[in-house]
């Protein structure tokens, strides 16, 4: 073939011919069929790649001995049956060869040389398949054989289809060779011709030939050690195009995600020591410069971060929400380690808005306690638990400080009595028991705890985060349970959707066949007793359980109404105050009481079966 110089560098004749059935070998072509080619991404071989052998054999001489024709046949028969065909004059064809020269027409020379040459093709066959799987000297004899074929019966048909395979794959480990010379070379292919489309191609035709395979490996080897000299230099849109042309060439899942491990580690180091520079100074943004130093750190971040990098965004987002949020996000969930191992109780950050806190004047016959209805603004969000603080939890603290509650120095609690379908004040109940006096599971809201008990575990919390842990003001507690609606229910009026909280409904049936006097009609939720916190669909804010389940502790005293209440979401507090306000619905209360603005009065130190709490912290 021959060779053609193209201006982007040395490559040759378009291998038009490269079909397996064939073994005519294409002209070249002019410049605009090669630049086709090149769009079409077909691999391009010069004359001097193509592999070279000797394509002649020279017969040994046979002579016909004394036992004449009749005998050559005899041994040509027997060595045909050994294998051996061509080596010497003793072998099938040259003793066929010394026959036909004798007797042109001999039918049995004839149909022995068929034979041989069916045997030849076989052998043959196996050679070319052999080079394709890496064999050393499998081309060599798959020429050699050939060289016997054409002096044998060049005009065979099968003679034609052998060497025509063997021409293709002449020209397959011509790519080969072009492969290893674009490899050594620098042209990788990953946007042009180059050692991918040449091993490629190869693969195409000759599927599992492991020379192309070895040389696609070495290929994605080189085009990864591209990428690790990106990452070096801080270019990681650049590690991101050659590790994408790297999976391409290819698809090794191991060897591709091991070296994005390594990558991503590499450039997660960098923009996560920037990230995390950026997110101390925001830890407290009204100190001097924290922003513009945070903002700095963010100009630099994207040299080393790729586009889409989430922490660039994120870090973004954090700078912009940082005078509201600290280093939070409105809806971010977290949890907190704790000094004694474990963590504390999941919470969510609740965004920073306002809303009409009490009763809806327009409600009929309105609560005075729940009135004036008065809008509180929080200009900072705050964080509150995401569900009722669990007996799993309360076991940490209690572990931790062998704390006692009320219940346990008092020696009873009121828990709920099936026999009677009341409740009543039983001995020996504490924290560790469920609504009936049973013991809880640790995945259940916390019961027959007092305020006193309630903030214990908040002053731990405080302590053992360094956080500003604290029971839910009351205004926290109506602005979340509403999460943006105003209506006389969490979720809007009338009976609740199916899933809407552990309710009062007129479908549940205890344990014995009670059933409530006073309940949503039409409605039921599975429970009779507390649920395990988020057995429920979360509200807007992705909070559980603020409707129902139980009810909870909030950290102000009792009023009787909100005149002259904080509007800024605080505490209204009065040190020594005996009653405080519980808040939400619980799985025993009356419909009416769960009402977005229900709200009452009890005493500290009272326990019970229907009152857990939640968490808070200032953010």
């Amino acid at each position: 073939m021959q060779r053609m110089t193209a201006a982007t560098g040395r490559r040759a004749i378009l291998l038009a011919g490269l079909v397996l059935a064939a073994c005519v070998r294409a002209p070249s072509q002019p410049d605009a069929d090669s630049a086709e080619a090149l769009r079409r991404g077909i691999v391009t071989v010069g004359g001097d790649e193509r592999s070279h052998y000797n394509l002649n054999w020279i017969p040994p001489v046979a002579e016909l001995d004394g036992a004449g024709i009749a005998g050559a046949l005899r041994e040509a028969g027997r060595q045909l049956q050994r294998g051996h065909l061509y080596q010497d004059a003793n072998s099938t064809l040259p003793l066929l060869f010394a026959v036909l020269r004798s007797d042109p027409a001999n039918a049995d020379a004839l149909e022995l040389r068929l034979r041989a040459i069916r045997q030849l093709i076989v052998r043959g066959e196996a050679a070319i398949h052999d080079n394709a799987g890496g064999w050393p000297g499998a081309a060599a004899e798959a020429h050699q054989i050939a060289a016997v074929l054409r002096v044998a019966d060049a005009n065979d048909p099968g003679v034609q289809r052998y060497l025509g395979r063997l021409d293709a794959s002449d020209g397959l480990d011509a790519l080969l060779l072009l492969g290893e010379r674009d490899l050594g070379e620098g042209r990788l292919g990953e946007i042009a011709v180059g050692a991918r489309t040449d091993f490629g191609e190869v693969l195409r035709n000759r599927p599992g030939d492991v020379r192309a395979i070895s040389g696609l490996q070495r290929t994605r080897d080189a085009m990864i050690a591209q990428a690790q000299v990106a990452a070096d230099a801080h270019d990681y849109a650049n590690v991101v195009a050659w590790m994408r042309h790297a999976q391409a060439t290819d698809g090794d899942r191991q060897v591709i995600a091991a070296a994005w491990r390594r990558f991503e580690s590499q450039r997660l180091r960098q923009v996560q020591s920037m990230y995390v520079d950026a997110r101390i100074r925001l830890q407290d943004p009204s100190q001097r410069g924290a922003i513009d130093a945070a903002g700095a750190l963010l100009l630099e971040m994207p040299r080393v971060a790729v586009t889409d990098d989430g922490s660039v965004a994120d870090l973004a987002r954090r700078i912009d929400l940082a005078t509201h949020y600290g280093q939070f996000l409105p809806g971010q969930e977290f949890s907190e380690a704790l000094r004694v191992g474990g963590a504390a109780p999941l919470m969510r950050v609740v965004p920073a808005g306002s809303f009409m806190m009490g009763a809806d004047p327009h409600e009929p016959s309105p609560s005075k306690a729940e009135s004036p209805a008065h809008r509180v603004v929080f200009m900072r969000g705050f964080a509150l638990g995401a569900t009722e603080v669990r007996v799993d939890d309360y076991a940490r603290f209690v572990a931790a400080t062998g704390y006692r509650t009320r219940a346990e120095r008092r020696g009873n609690s009121i828990v709920y009595d099936e026999r009677s379908g009341n409740f009543a004040r039983r001995s020996g109940v504490s924290w560790r028991d469920d609504y009936a006096g049973q013991p809880s599971h640790g995945d259940l809201p916390v019961l027959h705890l007092d305020v006193r008990d309630a903030e214990a575990y908040v002053d731990w919390l405080r302590t053992q985060t360094g956080r500003a842990y604290h029971l839910p003001t009351e205004a926290e507690f109506e602005y979340a349970l509403r999460a943006g609606g105003q209506g006389k229910f969490p979720w809007g009026d009338g009976v609740p959707p199916m899933g809407a909280g552990n309710l009062t409904g007129a479908l549940d049936v205890s344990p014995s066949g009670h059933r409530w006097a006073n309940a949503f009609r039409g409605y039921g939720d599975g429970h009779w007793g507390p649920a395990p916190v988020a057995s429920d669909a979360a509200n807007a804010f992705g909070l559980h359980d603020l409707a129902g389940n139980v009810s909870e502790w909030v950290a102000d005293c009792w009023h009787q109404g909100y005149r002259r209440a904080p509007a800024d979401g605080a505490a209204w507090f009065n040190p020594g105050c005996r009653s405080r306000v519980v808040r939400g619905g619980s799985w025993a209360g009356a419909p009416d009481q769960v009402r977005s603005s229900w709200r009452v009065a009890q005493a500290g130190d009272i326990t019970n079966a229907r009152t857990g709490f939640r968490v808070a912290r200032d953010l």
